[in-house]
């Protein structure tokens, strides 16, 4: 069997990722996305059987990317109040440069094919992540509630500023910016 050209496979993800951007989810088609990308219909089931099987591997790759750019450059021996600064910078900084897959995401999250297996692959990847919180929490860095209040709390202020940035309510300065994370901040903060 031929192996799969990534070329081909990257065309597929970023034209799914802005169709369902410009579009949504709802309305996507097969044929739809292979135009986008550049390719015959009849390609595109080469590389995914259907639409399903389609939408759950561009579902692991972009959550894949998403999270490993939450800990990147994480210092573990800073304090914590640094290390959730910069979590949060780089999290603002990957749904700005990477929008349109965020949205997939989002979208994906709220559709009928998040399953179970879904479900299961965002609790491994964001391990490092609750693992984090639970220590601040644990140390009484973070208020004692549940951790998926903080996660969304934390990702909530991502999104806003995010949106507020793209849509120009908001000047990108190191001020504003820190602003937006110390609201964030003293949101979680024990």
């Amino acid at each position: 069997m031929k192996p799969k050209d990534e070329e081909k496979l990257r065309a597929i993800a970023e034209a799914t990722f802005t169709l369902v951007e410009q579009t949504g989810l709802s309305g996507l088609t097969m044929a739809a996305i292979a135009r986008e990308a550049g390719l015959a219909t009849g390609t595109l089931y080469v590389y995914f059987k259907s639409k399903e099987e389609l939408m759950v591997a561009l579902y692991e790759q972009a959550k894949t990317s998403t999270t490993a750019s939450l800990m990147q450059g994480d210092d573990t021996q800073a304090p914590f109040r640094s290390r959730f600064q910069h979590m949060w910078m780089n999290w603002l900084d990957h749904r700005l440069t990477h929008y349109a897959q965020v949205v997939f995401i989002e979208q994906y999250y709220n559709s009928p094919w998040f399953s179970e297996e879904s479900r299961n692959l965002s609790a491994r990847l964001i391990k490092g992540w609750i693992d984090l919180i639970e220590s601040a929490k644990s140390q009484q860095i973070l208020k004692d509630v549940p951790t998926v209040l903080l996660i969304n709390s934390f990702g909530g202020s991502v999104r806003e500023t995010a949106n507020l940035l793209r849509s120009g309510a908001l000047k990108r300065t190191d001020a504003n910016l820190a602003m937006a994370f110390g609201l964030c901040w003293d949101g979680i903060k024990a």
